[in-house]
């Protein structure tokens, strides 16, 4: 009688391994950015984010070497969508009107729209979380959470720059103090949201904000 065959084991590929792992990563960095965006940083533990996950703690340190060098990859996520969904949108306001002031126009009528097309509202912004717990971080969370809110100013104070070239301010302005007011808008909006109940806040602060800039730049009438 023939002795029963042996069948093989399967052999996984590296580039299998590497796609588990990296989707695991992400998994834990999903219920992190929630529980964080919840309850705070500080009262987010690695044993709540491992037992959701379906890890062990040793599992959790495969991915991350410290609480705090995944506080930094959620930041560093953060910035990377904001920066995605940001240049999508105003470049395709760009797109639709080539003028500089239209095209802002647009461009914050179409993030207002995005925002009212959020299911349950804004989940809220890392970057003001980790402002608020900011003794928790390392220097390396904290300077990169800095520069995250003066990339928003840089990137805003261009195109209001290039508005004021054309179109003069009816007002004197701060142009750097204008640009952060986008980012003071879209938190203020958030927290109001959240307290309030009410998602559609947030989108008509942009909204209202998108007035002032048209009032604000706009020829003044004649006679």
């Amino acid at each position: 009688m023939d002795a029963e065959k042996t069948v093989p084991a399967v052999q996984r590929s590296p580039a299998a391994i590497v796609g588990k792992g990296a989707r695991t990563r992400d998994r834990l960095m999903e219920i992190a950015e929630q529980s964080i965006l919840e309850k705070g940083f500080g009262a987010t533990s690695i044993d709540e984010l491992i037992a959701e996950a379906g890890l062990t703690k040793s599992g959790f340190f495969y991915h991350f070497k410290d609480k705090n060098a995944l506080a930094l990859a959620l930041l560093e996520r953060h910035i990377a969508r904001d920066d995605e969904i940001l240049d999508d949108l105003f470049a395709r306001a760009r797109e639709l009107a080539e003028d500089p002031l239209q095209g802002f126009l647009v461009g914050l009528r179409l993030f207002a729209e995005m925002l009212a097309d959020l299911p349950t509202g804004h989940p809220g912004c890392i970057v003001a979380t980790y402002c608020y717990q900011e003794r928790l971080f390392d220097r390396q969370v904290c300077a990169l959470n800095r520069q995250a809110v003066l990339n928003w100013r840089a990137r805003f104070r261009t195109t209001l720059g290039e508005i004021a070239r054309l179109y003069p301010p009816r007002d004197e302005i701060d142009l750097d103090a204008l640009a952060d007011a986008v980012s003071t808008v879209i938190e203020g909006g958030i927290v109001m949201s959240k307290a309030l109940h009410e998602p559609g806040v947030l989108p008509q602060q942009v909204l209202l904000f998108r007035s002032y800039i048209k009032l604000l730049f706009s020829p003044a009438p004649q006679g």
